[in-house]
């Protein structure tokens, strides 16, 4: 699990340009929004008593989309193929039938970095993560090369239509290996409800309950909780087995 380069560190540390204000509020609207993904800017605005302008801004920098249901931190490339979302109706019931991938916010003391994870959708096992400082997609393309290099392949793989994802560069891994590419209808936030509910589990169990004073202490309080999350959790959903046990069909 690597994070973004040692240089790029030094960028986070100034904040990336926003004021230790805006940075608390980001976080407040972050952990607002987990809650309640259905509040648009003027909400905030309400709710933190701020211009609804400034409110608007601070949403669209952490990806959030007032409009949509869901956050939109990748924005869409109109030159980008996208493709038609394969499981409506679609029951999941073996691993390694669909994985999933969904990048997210994560709060720092002093800036703020994104988080991309692929999981598996029937065990909920979480097979790679990445943090990076940017959305350039070469943190997402690290994550599905991680999960990939396990051995094991899914037979349809599941993401939004940010512009990481419909990437040449990143449709390209699922083709090589056969595998169907889905994406989730425009604004349509249970798509991919499965990494929806990671998110929130990371952010309750572990996120909102620290404050990180550096992306390399992040990394390892991750790394740490999605060991626990993977070997250790029992999940109500997985009749409180642990995703280990269900993906690798050890219980």
């Amino acid at each position: 699990m690597r994070v973004v380069e040692p240089e790029s560190v030094e960028l986070l540390l100034r904040a990336q340009g926003e004021s230790k204000e805006n940075l608390g509020l980001m976080r407040k609207i972050d952990e607002i929004y987990t809650a309640h993904p259905f509040y648009g800017c003027r909400k905030f605005a309400a709710i933190l008593d701020i211009d609804k302008d400034r409110a608007n801004r601070l949403m669209r920098k952490m990806g959030i989309e007032a409009i949509y249901s869901k956050p939109r931190i990748s924005a869409s490339n109109k030159d980008h193929e996208i493709y038609p979302y394969l499981l409506r109706d679609v029951p999941v019931r073996r691993t390694n039938h669909v994985w999933s991938s969904d990048i997210t916010y994560i709060p720092l003391a002093r800036g703020f970095v994104y988080l991309v994870a692929v999981i598996d959708r029937y065990g909920r096992f979480v097979l790679a993560w990445r943090l990076s400082n940017t959305l350039e997609k070469r943190f997402c393309l690290e994550a599905v090369d991680e999960a990939l290099g396990h051995g094991k392949h899914p037979e349809i793989f599941n993401t939004d239509q940010g512009s990481q994802f419909t990437s040449r560069e990143f449709t390209d891994r699922p083709k090589r290996n056969a595998i169907a590419i889905s994406m989730d209808g425009r604004g349509r936030a249970l798509d991919n409800v499965f990494i929806e509910r990671l998110w929130r589990s990371v952010k309750y169990e572990e996120v909102y309950l620290n404050s990180y004073a550096s992306v390399r202490e992040l990394e390892r309080r991750l790394d740490r909780y999605f060991r626990f999350y993977n070997e250790e959790r029992p999940h109500q959903s997985l009749q409180y087995k642990k995703p280990c046990e269900v993906y690798r069909g050890t219980k």
